[in-house]
């Protein structure tokens, strides 16, 4: 895992007017995968990941929890793999209640595909396990810790490192404690490799409205209500990629706001960025600089 070094670009340490920035609950919806071997992929994520099938019906399933959707599968056998430097999904971040949650879920992985784990670290304000699902996507479970325990820099920007994780010890010390059904979870961020972070700041930071929460030169954190991130972007291995071709893998971004005025006011801020948007009276759609397609609704729940 990279080293978290805090180089927070001077715009990331303006305070902005609220009118500029998304609501504070904000939430991330489901991420759409477009993949090959759709029962694969739903066994992974069941059986390992401990999530729910909450629909499935022919070429497409949705898992969650709790009725909440956290990741929507489409079978596009057809498309090739995404190829290496091409921008796209870094992964999927699952977040779980609570440290014997996430215990619960990465033993269930461990014993269902061993193969999988990719690694684990500490970020200071969460603890995470990373894994590869069976088509090479990447995929997060994680815990936050108590948001007022969370640190942050001379400067302002959210502290965050990346200091090693035993997940033996882990597991030991919180598989002790018991849950009562399976473990609690919703889709806490996502995180998107592109090819340029300027040219990411401008757009989901000062069109889309989020805060820039840490910044760390070719990475960049960043969140609406003060989170540590709903959505992070990188450069590691595709600084300089254009536009995405069609591909396995991520098929759209999703993000819940409150309101229909909150979704008003982003159509309007995007519309002053000349972002083109497309909106059908229920969602609103638009593409990244590198044509990840991006659905802006407001949340059900």
């Amino acid at each position: 895992m990279p080293v978290y070094v805090q180089n927070p670009d001077p715009r990331s340490l303006v305070e902005r007017p609220a009118d500029d920035l998304l609501a504070p609950a904000t939430r991330m919806g489901a991420v759409e995968l477009l993949v090959r071997d759709l029962e694969a992929m739903i066994s992974f994520y069941s059986d390992g990941m401990t999530l729910e099938v909450l629909e499935q019906v022919g070429d497409t399933a949705v898992l969650g929890r709790a009725g909440r959707p956290i990741v929507r599968m489409r079978r596009m056998a057809e498309l090739p793999p995404k190829k290496p430097g091409q921008a796209g999904l870094f992964h999927t971040a699952v977040l779980y209640d609570d440290e014997p949650s996430l215990a619960a879920a990465v033993a269930s992985v461990a014993q269902h595909a061993p193969s999988a784990f990719t690694g684990s670290s500490d970020h200071l304000y969460s603890q995470a396990f990373y894994f590869d699902d069976p088509e090479g996507n990447g995929v997060e479970m994680y815990a936050d810790r108590p948001r007022e325990t969370w640190a942050t820099e001379a400067h302002g920007l959210l502290k965050v490192a990346t200091n090693p994780l035993d997940p033996n010890a882990f597991l030991r010390t919180h598989l002790a404690q018991p849950i009562a059904g399976p473990p609690p979870a919703t889709l806490g961020h996502v995180h998107l490799q592109v090819g340029d972070i300027g040219v990411a700041r401008d757009f989901y930071v000062d069109a889309l409205g989020f805060e820039v929460r840490s910044d760390v030169g070719s990475a960049l954190f960043i969140a609406a209500g003060g989170y540590h991130h709903h959505i992070a972007v990188n450069t590691w291995g595709t600084a300089g990629a254009g536009a995405r071709a069609a591909a396995l893998g991520l098929g759209q971004v999703n993000i819940d706001l409150p309101t229909d005025d909150d979704v008003a006011a982003l159509q309007q801020r995007l519309a002053d960025h000349r972002v083109d948007v497309r909106h059908d009276g229920a969602v609103l759609r638009f593409d990244d600089p590198w044509g990840t397609l991006i659905q802006v609704g407001v949340d059900a729940r």
